[in-house]
């Protein structure tokens, strides 16, 4: 099967359409990577529809894994290299019987190489196809990280085997002559380890008994491994030496980045380095892009709030702004949003701090403040470049603020972020930075208030009645909404929790969405700007739209089984 038949039938049924598809055979001739790793990738479509049209075309029966399901005696048929190779895994193994899926069955060399290993073992062979995406699941139960580590720990025959910080006479040498290799494998199969579960940071710090390493999965940082506490230099060295930071210098902040390719994808770890009395914490933030850029499905941008978005994007020119706390996922939205615009027909120029996604198609910059390099100025060459749309990472001042507006005047489409706690402060607060009330009507189509929540396991999630409270506060709150909105949900109000189970780990939590609270420029929102805006006659507006606030849109997610109403409560005020 070519790329031109499969991208052809995901056309014919109406799944991308030809820019999309002459888009992605560009890339793959250029970057050399398979079409189905692009889509992947970019979260253009489920993956697993793409598995059904290869499954038509090559008339071979697809088959959904269940990874929990795996265990080692039938991975073990298959070696790890073989798998990563050919794109094949073992599914089951019954008496005489070896099962695999195949993301190439159509590959004579993958079939070589699997009759190989049937005949070695005396098997015979059973062939279905899977999905890019379950063979990406199956790799990951091949690296157990736990036990490699702990086998390269072993390995330094570390003389002391106390927990204990040894005492060190002030004269006594701090260099070490030893074999690194495995520090360098213990600093590796932690990264690895960090990409396989999704992890978004890694913090490795030295405390007083012991190296402590701890992963932020879905928001929550726990504690994966703990090494001697004589490990903690070499450890961080071997992070600084990866991110071409100073190892001598242990007595301020440094700030680094590296690239690396794990598991057939490319990585961007960012590295920040933090002096402590016992040693330098590191901080690594994991950019993945097959976790990092979302699609707004994924997002959690649904039903009227993606109308309102979608429209605001058709928009020749104009600024949509995003507010929101640090760590609110505002970034990741920005992302999304500009690559539903990245067309081959229009220039597209971003000023970040730092670039933490690489797009194709986009021209990204990373500010400098210390040269003098910093959003403002950054925004004047951007002028400069002929731009049709132009991502500033953040309005921090007044003169990014008015630049940002003078823009969005003179016939570009400019996205940001902003400091306020809900969409209704947006206009207050760049009046506060002093831009011109009269302009804003002008210039600003969309504010966009978010917060991330975790996201209920959808396997062993299960409904119950919400308690009394919770009930007063959800009639509440589904009342200032127009009908429309929450004619689903009735009283008594269900709720969902999630309990735990193999595919989740125990957590009940599978990944983060946002919630939104979505107010766009209207006539009477601009004269309420020309005759002196304040947050309540704001809300007023906002409310007449029919904006459903934080706190709304996510009980209308905790009711579909989303995500948790507690949660939801805790992260957002009452409206």
């Amino acid at each position: 099967m070519t790329t031109e038949q499969l991208l052809g039938e995901i056309q014919k049924q109406g799944l991308i359409n030809e820019e999309t598809s002459n888009k992605l055979k560009r890339e793959s001739l250029l970057s050399g990577r398979s079409v189905e790793d692009l889509i992947y990738s970019q979260r253009l479509l489920d993956d697993t529809a793409v598995a059904n049209i290869k499954s038509e075309i090559l008339k071979i029966p697809y088959q959904k894994v269940d990874v929990s399901k795996l265990d080692e005696n039938v991975l073990g048929t298959i070696p790890e290299e073989t798998v990563r190779t050919y794109g094949a895994v073992p599914i089951s193994k019954n008496d005489n019987l070896l099962v695999v899926g195949m993301i190439h069955p159509d590959d004579p060399k993958a079939q070589e190489a699997l009759k190989f290993i049937a005949r070695r073992l005396r098997l015979n062979l059973g062939v279905y196809l899977i999905s890019y995406s379950d063979w990406q699941n199956v790799l990951k139960k091949y690296s157990p990280y736990k036990s490699e580590v702990e086998a390269a720990v072993r390995s330094l025959n570390l003389k002391s085997e106390s927990a204990g910080r040894p005492l060190v006479r002030l004269d006594e040498a701090v260099s070490s002559n030893s074999d690194d290799a495995p520090i360098i494998k213990i600093v590796a199969k932690t990264f690895s380890e960090a990409v396989q579960r999704g992890a978004s940071d890694v913090h490795i710090e030295p405390l007083e008994n012991y190296l402590r390493v701890r992963f932020r999965i879905d928001g929550r940082l726990k504690e994966e491994i703990s090494l001697p506490a004589e490990l903690s230099q070499a450890v961080v060295s071997r992070v600084k030496v990866m991110s071409n930071l100073k190892i001598d210098e242990t007595r301020v902040p440094q700030d680094g980045r590296f690239r690396t390719r794990v598991f057939d994808r490319e990585i961007d770890f960012r590295v920040s380095t933090f002096p402590t009395p016992m040693g330098e914490k590191v901080a690594i933030r994991v950019l993945d892009p097959s976790v990092g850029l979302k699609s707004f499905d994924q997002l959690g941008l649904e039903g009227n709030n993606l109308e309102i978005v979608k429209e605001a994007l058709l928009k020749p020119f104009g600024m949509i702004l995003l507010t929101g706390p640090t760590g609110s996922g505002k970034t990741t939205t920005l992302y999304a949003l500009l690559q539903g615009l990245n067309k081959e027909n229009v220039n597209i120029l971003s000023l970040e701090d730092p670039v933490e996604y690489f797009i194709p198609g986009l021209n990204q910059s990373q500010v400098r403040p210390e040269i003098g390099y910093d959003f403002a100025s950054g925004l004047r060459e951007i002028l400069r470049q002929d731009p049709d749309i132009i991502m500033v990472g953040e309005i921090r001042d007044n003169e990014t603020a008015g630049l940002a507006v003078h823009a969005a005047l003179t016939g570009h489409i400019v996205l940001s972020t902003l400091h306020t706690n809900d969409a209704v402060g947006v206009i207050p607060r760049l009046i506060d930075m002093k831009v011109e009330p009269f302009l804003l009507p002008s210039a600003l189509n969309l504010m966009v208030s978010q917060r991330l929540v975790g996201k209920l396991c959808q396997d062993c999630e299960k409904p119950e009645t919400a308690p009394a409270e919770i009930q007063k506060i959800i009639k509440k709150e589904l009342s200032g909404l127009p009908p429309k909105m929450g004619a689903d949900y009735s009283e008594p109000y269900k709720i969902y929790k999630s309990q735990g189970c193999a595919k989740c780990q125990g957590r009940g939590i599978v990944g983060r969405i946002a919630i939104f609270e979505i107010l766009k420029m209207s006539k009477e929102l601009e004269g309420i700007v020309n005759s002196g805006p304040t947050a309540q006659r704001i809300y007023g507006e906002a409310r007449r739209q029919g904006m459903a606030t934080l706190r709304q849109d996510g009980i209308l997610k905790a009711l579909s089984g989303l995500i948790s109403i507690e949660e939801v409560i805790g992260e957002t005020q009452e409206s």
